[in-house]
């Protein structure tokens, strides 16, 4: 079901998470906290992209008279 799109946005989120939780350790917990912040906006884009994609390739298959 995954495309190969999908798998670039999934392993920017995750390694947004990974950077999060090191900086957060290692660092600053204020650094942690804006790299984790990324989490949500990255997967967000994401759904838009899937959407505008899915909606796009419906539209090709049944056009509207």
């Amino acid at each position: 079901m995954f495309q190969k799109l999908d798998y670039y946005f999934l392993s920017a989120a995750f390694a947004s998470l990974v950077a999060s939780v090191s900086l957060w350790f290692l660092v600053k917990p204020e650094y942690g906290v804006y790299v984790g912040l990324w989490v949500p906006s990255i997967l967000s884009l994401w759904v838009g992209v899937r959407v505008v994609l899915l909606t796009s390739a419906t539209t090709n298959i049944n056009p509207r008279k």
